[in-house]
């Protein structure tokens, strides 16, 4: 999974880059210094591997990963050269969702862009930018898709399709707003790589005041709920200062300074947690004495195209899948007695895999 991270300069953006991904990007109090994207691979959190790996005493645990990619702050009018442009806006074109940093504080020595604190603005400023970008990518794909059109007419429904969608984005409307009739239709619009047809998570940047109660007696907090709900999106709320601080914990330290804070989670868990939701992901689990492994795949997927997540030739050759549900696992305690208890399972390629599937596939090839 990669999430790009976008905001305005000095919401928070690349201090909560850095605590998640321990990484290097600039978090300074002024406009444009984060220049270049800032890439950062972290690791899923999930204590299922830990235990599986005990149990078949794996030499290494492999968790599934997260790639962020922080982009340098946006600011109003960038599409037109403003601040630093939005050339780095390519850098994200690539990602399946994007985290949308709002600044939801009040905050005398940190300086906002535009001189107040309003988070509707802010994001209405950034998505207008994207909006901006996307009308830039598809006014050239239209000159293009239009002279092959001219000898091939098989191209028409594209250019219908692209028309359509231009009219959306010059009404201020994001690309995901349009309504998209067929699945073929829908791969087309994929295959654009626009940015405002990608998932938003919003990222409420709050005070550490705020977290106990997640927010709830923030003002600036509720507009961004207000806002998100209306266009089905999702919001969760951190504070950027907080992620900083816990970074270089161990867990157990983490856990208890958070407990201390009256919060269950930290802001990257929670933010992970919102991410697989949005994007409809789930893990499945393989383990042996080499390895502990978590996989990712999208809610619905069947057994071979999962086996196809470690190999080709898994799904080319699938035979069956030896299946057990990480709970009922843990709970006779080995793969021998899941056997014995009819706990395990051979499954075939019409197979719907579950969150939490321990697996074996066979294969031939």
């Amino acid at each position: 999974m990669k999430l790009g991270i976008v905001g305005l300069p000095n919401v928070g953006k690349s201090t909560l880059f850095n605590s998640m991904t321990l990484g290097k990007a600039e978090a300074a109090n002024y406009p444009f210094c984060t220049i270049d994207p800032n890439v950062g691979v972290v690791p899923v959190p999930d204590v299922r591997l830990d235990e599986l790996a005990k149990m078949h005493e794996s030499k290494k645990i492999l968790p599934a990963v997260i790639e962020f990619v922080d982009i340098a702050g946006l600011v109003r009018g960038a599409s037109k050269g403003e601040g630093l442009g939005n050339k780095f806006l390519s850098h994200i074109r690539e990602v399946d969702a994007i985290v949308h940093v709002v600044r939801c504080f009040e905050d005398a020595n940190v300086v906002h862009v535009d001189g107040s604190v309003d988070p509707i603005r802010d994001i209405e400023t950034i998505n207008l930018e994207l909006i901006f970008s996307d009308l830039e990518i598809l006014e050239r794909r239209i000159a293009k898709t239009g002279k092959l059109a001219k000898a091939d007419k098989s191209l028409q429904h594209e250019m219908d399709l692209m028309q359509q969608l231009k009219d959306v984005l010059e009404g201020g409307l994001s690309a995901r707003t349009m309504e998209i009739e067929t699945p073929e239709d829908q791969a087309f619009i994929d295959s654009l790589t626009l940015l405002t047809s990608k998932p938003v998570l919003y990222a409420a940047n709050v005070m550490e005041d705020d977290l106990a109660d997640d927010g709830a007696s923030n003002e600036l907090v509720g507009k961004v709920r207000d806002y998100a709900a209306a266009e089905s999106n999702e919001v969760f709320v951190l504070c950027a200062k907080i992620e900083e601080e816990i970074s270089d914990l161990d867990e157990e330290d983490k856990k208890e300074f958070l407990a201390d804070l009256g919060v269950d989670a930290s802001g990257l868990d929670r933010l992970i947690a919102a991410s697989y939701k949005l994007l409809g992901l789930i893990s499945y689990l393989t383990a042996g004495p080499q390895e502990t492994r978590a996989w990712t795949i999208t809610l619905g997927t069947k057994a071979p195209q999962a086996a196809g997540k470690i190999h080709t030739d898994f799904e080319r050759g699938f035979i069956r899948a030896e299946i057990v549900a990480y709970d009922d696992l843990m709970r006779v305690g080995s793969n021998t007695a899941a056997k014995e208890q009819g706990l395990m399972r051979s499954e075939g390629k019409e197979y719907v895999m579950k969150d939490g599937d321990v697996v074996l596939f066979r294969f031939n090839v």
